[in-house]
C-alpha cells in the first residue's frame, strides 16, 4: 500500500515493480545484480479518484504515456531496495502535485507610467543611435 495523503492510498496490486540493470559505470559487479527498479502506473485502471486521473493525463510530463501509463525509472542507489522506495516517493510526489488547484492568473494590464517610461527609453536609445550614423 502506497499511502498518498490520510484518506488517499493505492494498493500494492497497481503498481508494477520490475529490477532491471542499472546503466553507467559500476565496477566489477555492475553485469551482475539488476539493482535500478522500473515503476509502472497505469492512471486509467487504478483506483485514483476521478478528479486526480484528470488531473494526471492533462499533464505535460515525459515521464507520462499517452495511453496514460505512469513509468519511473530510479537507478540513483546502489541497492535495489533503496532505488524501489526512491520510485515510490517519486510516484507519490507526482500523485501529491496535482492534488493542489493551481492559482487562476489574473491579466494586469501596464500602467500609464509604464507605458510612458518604455516608450521614452525607445525614443531615447532612436536619438542615441541617430547621433552614431555619418552625415552624408
Amino acid at each position: 500500500m502506497l499511502p498518498i495523503s490520510s484518506n488517499l492510498v493505492i494498493p500494492d496490486s497497481e503498481i508494477e515493480i520490475h529490477a532491471v540493470r542499472a546503466q553507467g559505470a559500476g565496477g566489477q559487479h555492475v553485469n551482475k545484480v539488476s539493482s535500478a527498479v522500473h515503476l509502472r502506473f497505469d492512471i486509467n485502471a487504478s483506483s485514483l479518484p476521478h478528479f486526480y486521473k484528470e488531473e494526471l493525463l492533462k499533464l505535460r510530463d515525459g515521464r507520462i504515456s499517452d495511453d496514460g501509463v505512469i513509468t519511473i525509472k530510479a537507478q540513483q542507489y546502489r541497492s535495489q531496495e533503496q532505488n524501489r522506495e526512491d520510485a515510490l516517493n517519486r510516484l507519490r510526489a507526482l500523485i501529491h502535485s496535482v492534488a493542489i488547484p493551481r492559482k487562476k492568473r489574473r491579466p494586469t494590464k501596464p500602467t500609464k507610467s509604464s507605458q510612458n517610461r518604455r516608450l521614452e527609453s525607445k525614443k531615447k536609445a532612436g536619438r542615441l543611435k541617430a547621433l552614431r550614423r555619418t552625415l552624408e
